[in-house]
């Protein structure tokens, strides 16, 4: 989730995020796959390409598509039934194992709760559900209707077409800085001294039908510049409709209208009726458009750039060419306008020219109408988040805007996807095709994401610190994308970890980066938020309404939350009663200096530098005692009285026991907590050369200069600290006045911008995990985890004991220093960052616009900390 230049970095974020084998690919591979990802990028799949005049005919390109997914169709078929037949060859039980593992487990839905259905359902049904475009709308529904936009970009004079978000598009800078995650939001991108701001609302009113209507506003202005600067400034905005059903889309006037507004699209919808899209503008604008019949979503992009090029060969202009194919399904209109101008899109359901609501209803979401509910939306918004937050006397003006807009990305980044995951086939098991994995059984989710631009699909562990934030905000939405993830849980028990559902998400990710492995976990931090939960209703934090029904949502949780947790307390336990370890390291590891831990979310963190059976990772075991202390607590306030809850405060005492953790974790002379394994400190990587088919070639390859025995593994860092993280120390223990040694200690973890991930003094600091790995957990900070951190010490802080003012002294400090940071860079770079650098004065580092748990500071700053104790 990760630094490294803007050119490089995708194939790195693919690494990190994407391939959780536990195991790495050849370098020969690596260095393919980085030029088979930047191709793939070159081709409109990630970075956007100048606009080059070249002659293409969009018709060919469409009848290709067409007939390259019949043929992976037709192979589909093929190669499954030849699996099976391979399969039953090998034996029964891999059969069942893998047939299991992409069965849903057989439990009521979660989605098919009441509370979900009706008018909530109906409320959340349209949004900016496609957060991997600078502005995309969706409904949330397996075959929508899909909207968004694009606009062409100079730079260096050279014309580029924006539309996916890209690091690589060099934008000043580009986020929500209001979002309601319901019915409200306002955009701002800088791109090359083009100001453009985008609006967005919705309504559900008179004559509407089912989701209501949506209005989008794009304002465009140069940035900075005087207005007879402006005036000599065109904008080339293309505004889309398209149908993901396939459903043809009868193509309005291309004509503007001074005086009103301007039908550009309609057609029909079978969940709400005749549609119709408008456009209003009081100022002078050109219009053209294009329409095609496309069955690739992920590749607008494309149809629009090749369009504008083959219409420039043609006749010298940089225009769509005002064409239409039969039954076209995709319609683009590009509004030329100078600056300044408003341009309002205003989209209407349950539609008909008949309808005399329509003038109206057109009114209400356009011009003057627009602009006064929209500033009335904004002030209800930061009233909104001024009630919920409380931050009277916790911030200064200054870091309130940037609040507001981490808040505002994260809501703003919530997003909806269907499709089917790739689950890998058991090693020996490949399809006739060579494909080695089953398709998951197909499924929606809802869904915050971490990055739009490296990120923007669903991540397991990021969700539950992306829920601390939301369900404070809004519980409703909360529960409903916690139980889209709990729908996924299959037969076994099992989440896949990473969610890539649907072409645009599959567009963003190297091929070889998408298998997910039912063998392999994830921190289960959904535990996070649900604990709150459970706890708010004890305290009387909720009203009513909304505790019965998070009452609802936890008793039938509660089925699917044990099978999750049973899978953990099954697959992932350690060669002895009470330990766990994450399953699925590379034991037979070569070319990493320490074999990654993808499974634990903290990558290439330093464990056991030979992995094996007799491992114990102190991270999980703090993540299985925070799950048995929640389902303790649900159980609880269900009253239930059974076995299962009986088991579950046994396993609660004993992962609490401070003195077996101390025993298993525990170095007595640092009052540092270590993983314990097969470790040597003696490894190092070394340039050999090896020889290939007659040629020499050098490979980087890890040697161990001295044999690894059973130990504790002496890396202090984020893990040293997990027992202390998750409020595990008694606090009048002295080995919380040695957690807060290492936390002060600026030699080891702390530093004016938060607390490094890594301690300075370790062998592997900042040290590169294989050529093209650089340092990701082994120094740089990281926000999910100083929060965490904040939370114990904010905890001790208010509990009696010893240590009691010097954790309140190190809680305002750090508290202090991670605001300033988040702060200062937020404002120098106009980004929220997925990590920052603990050596360049706290520098946004890794992805940019990474709005996922670095917005975990709009609690910092509001002082909100999840749960510790039941």
């Amino acid at each position: 989730m990760t630094g490294g230049s803007s050119v490089r970095r995708p194939a790195a974020a693919g690494r990190s995020r994407g391939n959780a084998s536990g195991s790495e690919p050849e370098p020969d591979a690596r260095r393919a796959a980085a030029a088979a990802a930047a191709a793939a990028r070159r081709r409109g799949r990630g970075d956007h390409a100048p606009l080059r005049l070249v002659e293409v005919s969009p018709r060919n390109l469409l009848l290709l598509g067409i007939a390259s997914v019949a043929l992976l169709a037709v192979a589909f078929v093929v190669y499954t039934g030849g699996w099976r037949e391979e399969a039953e060859e090998e034996g029964e039980t891999p059969l069942r194992r893998v047939v299991r593992s992409v069965t849903p487990l057989d439990a009521p839905r979660m989605m098919d709760l009441p509370q979900f259905q009706g008018d909530h359902k109906e409320s959340l049904y349209w949004g900016t559900y496609r957060p991997n475009v600078y502005l995309g709308i969706r409904a949330r529904t397996p075959l929508s209707l899909i909207a968004g936009l694009m606009w062409i970009g100079v730079k260096n004079g050279q014309y580029f077409l924006r539309h996916v978000c890209q690091d690589s598009d060099e934008l000043s800078t580009y986020g929500w800085t209001d979002h309601n995650g319901r019915d409200y939001g306002r955009q701002m991108l800088v791109d090359h001294g083009l100001l453009l701001t985008t609006s967005f609302m919705k309504e559900k009113g008179e004559g509407s039908g089912y989701g209501g209507d949506w209005a989008v506003r794009l304002d465009a202005k140069n940035e900075g510049s005087s207005l007879s600067e402006d005036q000599e400034s065109t904008t080339h905005l293309f505004f889309y409709i398209a149908d993901e059903a396939g459903n043809s889309i009868t193509m309005g006037s291309h004509v503007p209208s001074s005086r009103g507004h301007v039908l550009l699209a309609s057609g029909s919808h079978e969940e709400f009726g005749n549609w119709e899209v408008h456009l209003r503008s009081e100022d002078n604008l050109e219009i053209h458009r294009a329409g095609f019949k496309s069955i690739s979503m992920h590749n607008l992009s494309d149809l629009v750039q090749k369009s504008l090029a083959t219409n420039a060969m043609q006749s010298g202009k940089l225009n769509l060419p005002d064409m239409y194919e039969h039954s076209s399904n995709v319609i683009i209109y590009q509004v030329s306008t100078k600056h300044p101008a408003k341009v309002d899109i205003v989209f209407l359901s349950g539609a008909s020219s008949e309808n005399p609501m329509i003038a109206e209803r057109i009114n209400r979401l356009t011009g003057p109408v627009l602009s006064t509910r929209l500033e009335s939306k904004q002030k209800d918004f930061e009233k909104r988040y001024d009630q919920i937050f409380n931050l009277n006397n916790k911030i200064v003006s200054k870091e309130l805007s940037v609040g507001l807009a981490a808040l505002s990305n994260l809501l703003g980044g919530i997003g909806y996807f269907y499709g089917q995951s790739r689950i890998a086939l058991p090693k020996g098991f490949t399809q006739k095709n060579g494909d080695k994995y089953i398709p998951y059984w197909p499924a929606s989710l809802y869904t915050a994401v971490p990055s739009r631009s490296f990120f923007p699909r669903g991540f397991l562990w990021d969700e539950g610190f992306h829920q601390l934030v939301i369900w404070r905000w809004d519980v409703h939405i909360s529960m409903d994308i916690i139980g889209h993830w709990l729908d996924l849980i299959n037969a076994d028990g099992w989440i896949p970890r990473e969610q890539i559902l649907g072409a645009e998400a599959l567009s963003k990710v190297p091929e070889e980066f998408v298998l997910q492995y039912p063998s392999n976990g994830n921190p289960p931090t959904l535990f996070l938020a649900l604990r709150d939960l459970a706890s708010g209703i004890h305290a009387n934090q909720f009203s009513d309404e909304e505790a019965e029904k998070i009452s609802t949502f936890l008793e039938r949780a509660y089925v699917r939350l044990n099978s999750w947790f049973q899978w953990f307390n099954s697959t992932q336990t350690g060669k002895y009663e009470g330990t766990f370890y994450w399953h699925g390291r590379d034991s037979m590891a070569t070319r990493e200096l320490n074999p990654k831990t993808l499974t634990s979310g903290l990558d290439d963190y330093p464990r056991a530098s030979h992995p094996n059976d007799e491992e114990r990772h102190v991270d999980l075991r703090c993540w299985m005692l925070l799950a048995t202390n929640c389902m303790c607590s649900i159980a609880e306030f269900l009253k239930a009285d059974n076995s299962l809850e009986k088991d579950y405060h046994k396993m609660s005492n004993k992962l609490s026991d401070f003195g077996l953790l101390n025993k298993m974790h525990l170095d007595d002379k640092t009052g540092a907590y270590f993983d314990y394994g097969n470790h040597t400190e003696k490894v190092r990587l070394r340039w050999y050369e090896v020889k290939d088919n007659d040629v020499m070639r050098r490979e980087l390859l890890r040697e161990t200069l001295q044999a690894p025995q059973l130990q504790l593994v002496p890396h202090v860092g984020y893990v040293s600290l997990f027992p202390f993280m998750l409020g595990a120390i008694p606090p009048e223990s002295w080995v919380l006045d040695k957690q807060l040694d290492l936390i002060s200690n600026s030699s080891i973890l702390w530093t004016d911008y938060g607390l490094r991930s890594l301690s300075w003094t370790s062998s592997i600091y900042m040290k590169r995990n294989t050529e093209h790995d650089p340092p990701y957990w082994r120094g740089p900070i990281w926000i999910n985890m100083n929060y965490m951190t904040l939370s114990a010490l904010h905890h001790y802080a208010h509990e009696d004991g010893p240590y009691k003012i010097r954790a309140k002294e190190l809680y305002d400090k750090l508290r202090s220093n991670l605001i300033r940071n988040i702060v200062h860079n937020y404002h120098e770079t106009g980004f929220f960052w997925e990590n920052y650098d603990q050596k360049n004065k706290g520098m946004g580092k890794g992805a940019r616009s990474f709005t996922g748990w670095t917005s975990l500071v709009v609690l910092i700053m509001a002082e909100s900390y999840p749960t510790l104790h039941r």
